[in-house]
């Protein structure tokens, strides 16, 4: 097959890899190269919100804050301290960059980058360019990076870590518009694939986004908090989350049955004013959350039961106000009240109110088709995002010496990350992988080891892989996100590990595999049953070990809920692949590193350590 050397391959064309391979140019990193599905994939370009947000330090009014202050708040159930240090004390200068390529955050007119409260933020230190601030932030970053010469590979798909002695070597690829093999040798590789987008079927990913976290189990690296996931509403004819002004402008929420007959579920279990309270709570604490089950959260479980149990579908409609609605604000709780009265949205419909508070956010459905005047929206809970990801330190490499992970794919949150934190934790994680690549060189491998390696490489052939994706997906939404049946998911398991082992293996120069049409979901799917059975072995030990948490609500065999638990605030649940099982265990979080922050020992190693 076809071998290149490259001394770094970043793989993943988000904010992540584009950041990523900016940095590397930017610090003089020769052989750089960058491997992609197709540019114009991933949930970076292809996903948003009302106002997308990007969390950082505050840059404006009177309020005081720091980089340990802004690490503290990150410290929800799971977080590593050097981790969250790293990615506070970084957001400054990410997020400058970010201005300076031009994205358009912003500013007043002394110069003071404003910002505002979102979900999990004590100082508001959110900020957006509008609904999408990733898409502007990928569009920016690539044209830095091509402007530099960044080498493309794209239409390929990398899906085999190569490694010797736990470091890595290289990559394993498919030219996804030729079907041939292709091998990157290479001493550094930066995942930025996002998070594991395809195990789930109700998901607000793009519907090209699939990650590729299981090449990196299957190389033996560690995760981190699998069993972390952040669910929403969202609305499904076209996959955009329903947060901030969607819910603060009061639509109605109504189910539709098999007959067409509409129900307003959320009076039937709630007072007309509990449910404009909660309903307008979910803007500001849009995630699913086991702490709010009897708060803002019922909203999410209302709406699941009227679809799972039911057979309804569910729409916010925006163009009637919900039930018990009277233009008599005073009638509202304080809150709700005071921000509609803020924000000018007085009017007399939640179109009207939502046009007032976010016209992008209208525009945006009419540009793919849904005309938030005329129809309903039609919603579901979604998978949004993997709190969890691959283990790694407060460089961003994993336990596989040479292998990073950035963005999604790494495992730096736990159940609580501030709205916004995962674009700052792209550029940040990204960035300090890029240095630790240029400070600490490693030697290119071989290339009798590379060639050692692709020859014992072997692809499983399944029956039927589009029908088991989806048949996986389907059940794990079912059993496996916001709420979970453990004994289902063990079940699960079970099924997939017994897939896994009729798989009839192929070697990657046999005429019988390169013959197939069907390859590219073959290794879909293979890299998919690898991050599965972790995820599931995740969930499963969490359940047993701490019991509800996060957004995971454990179902009790009564047909209850096991309640919230605080046990995880200080451990991380770590989940390792072995051949082709995984096993989790409750390992301690890594506390706050100690530090020298005296200027002139620090100038004095920076000048030593760092030029």
């Amino acid at each position: 097959m076809r071998i290149t050397d490259a001394q770094t391959v970043v793989i993943g064309s988000g904010c992540a890899g584009l950041n990523a391979a900016d940095w590397l140019l930017d610090l003089g990193a020769a052989g750089v190269i960058l491997v992609t599905e197709g540019m114009d994939r991933g949930t970076s370009r292809n996903a948003g919100s009302d106002k997308q947000t990007y969390y950082k330090l505050s840059l404006s009014g009177a309020a005081g804050d720091s980089p340990e202050a802004m690490a503290r708040d990150m410290l929800s159930e799971g977080v590593n301290a050097d981790n969250a240090l790293a990615e506070a004390a970084g957001s400054a200068q990410s997020f400058f960059k970010l201005a300076s390529l031009g994205v358009p955050f912003p500013h007043n007119n002394f110069g003071e980058y404003v910002g505002y409260q979102t979900d999990h933020d004590s100082r508001s230190r959110a900020t957006s360019a509008g609904p999408l601030t990733s898409r502007l932030m990928t569009e920016a970053l690539e044209a830095s990076a091509r402007q530099k010469g960044l080498r493309i590979l794209d239409n390929t798909m990398a899906f085999k870590i190569l490694t010797f002695d736990r470091q890595a070597v290289g990559v394993l690829c498919l030219d996804t518009t030729t079907s041939e093999f292709h091998a990157l040798r290479c001493a550094h590789i930066i995942l930025a694939t996002g998070g594991p987008a395809y195990i789930y079927s109700s998901s607000v990913y793009p519907l090209r986004h699939t990650g590729m976290t299981g090449m990196a189990l299957a190389a033996g690296a560690a995760a981190s908090n699998l069993h972390q996931w952040q669910y929403g509403l969202a609305s499904t004819d076209f996959r955009w989350n329903v947060s901030g002004s969607y819910q603060q402008a009061l639509p109605r929420y109504v189910a539709v049955d098999e007959t067409g007959v509409e129900h307003e579920f959320l009076p039937e279990v709630l007072s007309t004013r509990e449910a404009t309270r909660l309903t307008f709570l979910k803007g500001y604490q849009w995630p699913f959350d086991t702490r709010k089950v009897n708060a803002s959260s019922r909203i999410d479980l209302l709406t699941h039961q009227q679809i799972h149990t039911f057979r309804r579908r569910v729409y916010m409609d925006f163009l009637h106000n919900p039930m018990g609605w009277t233009d008599d604000l005073r009638l509202l709780d304080d809150e709700t009240r005071t921000y509609l009265e803020k924000s000018g949205a007085t009017q007399s419909t939640p179109i009207e109110r939502l046009s007032r508070m976010n016209r992008p956010a209208i525009e945006l459905y009419r540009s793919h088709g849904i005309d938030l005047n005329t129809t309903m929206l039609r919603v579901e809970v979604c998978a949004q995002h993997c709190n969890g990801g691959l283990s790694v330190d407060s460089d961003w490499q994993t336990t596989i010496r040479g292998l990073y992970a950035a963005g999604e794919a790494a495992g730096t949150f736990g159940a609580y990350r501030p709205g916004g934190s995962a674009l700052n934790s792209t550029q940040v994680g990204s960035m300090r992988a890029a240095k630790h690549i240029v400070l600490h060189q490693l030697k290119m491998p071989q290339q009798s080891v590379v060639n050692t390696a692709l020859s014992s490489i072997v692809i499983p052939i399944y029956p039927n892989p589009s029908e088991c994706i989806r048949s996986f997906q389907s059940r794990m939404s079912a059993v496996g996100a916001h709420l979970r049946d453990v004994e289902a998911l063990r079940e699960l398991r079970s099924e997939l590990r017994e897939l896994r082992a009729i798989a009839q293996p192929l070697a990657v120069d046999d005429q019988k595999l390169t013959a197939r049409g069907d390859l590219v979901e073959q290794l879909k799917l293979n890299d998919m049953l690898y991050t599965l059975d972790a995820v599931i072995d995740s969930m499963v030990f969490s359940a047993s070990f701490y019991g509800s948490t996060g957004a995971g609500l454990i179902l009790d065999k009564t047909g209850g809920y096991v309640p919230h638990n605080d046990k995880q605030q200080n451990c991380v649940t770590e989940t390792i692949t072995n051949r082709h099982a995984s096993a989790s265990r409750a390992v301690p979080v890594r506390p706050f590193p100690d530090r020298d922050l005296w200027f002139e020992s620090v100038w004095k190693s920076y000048r030593e350590d760092f030029r």
